[in-house]
């Protein structure tokens, strides 16, 4: 192996490691972030409230896609994610109220 495929393979490993500790960070987020909308979830329940509130919702996609573009991050990829992630809360509010 020459001193330059070695260099690209130490170059490739960090960043690769610094993948890794990113990921464990987000999964790590979004549980954090899923035992606080569970409470959200309990609570709307319990106090027979709607189990979405698009209101918020929107302002928060807003806010995410203006995050996105201050991190350079594709906004609508930022959309997407949230989008995802509100159904997923929404679905476990859902539950709660059966």
């Amino acid at each position: 192996m020459s001193d330059d495929s070695a260099r690209a393979a130490e170059v490739l490993a960090d960043h690769r490691d610094s993948i890794d500790r990113l990921d464990a960070i987000l999964v790590y987020t979004l549980g954090e972030r899923f035992k606080h909308t569970q409470a959200v979830g309990r609570l709307k329940a319990q106090f027979d409230l709607p189990p979405s509130d698009p209101a918020r919702e929107e302002r928060q996609i807003e806010r995410l896609e203006w995050l996105a573009k201050e991190a350079d991050l594709d906004p609508e990829f930022a959309k997407k994610f949230l989008n995802f992630v509100i159904s997923e809360v929404i679905r476990h509010h859902e539950n709660l109220q059966r």
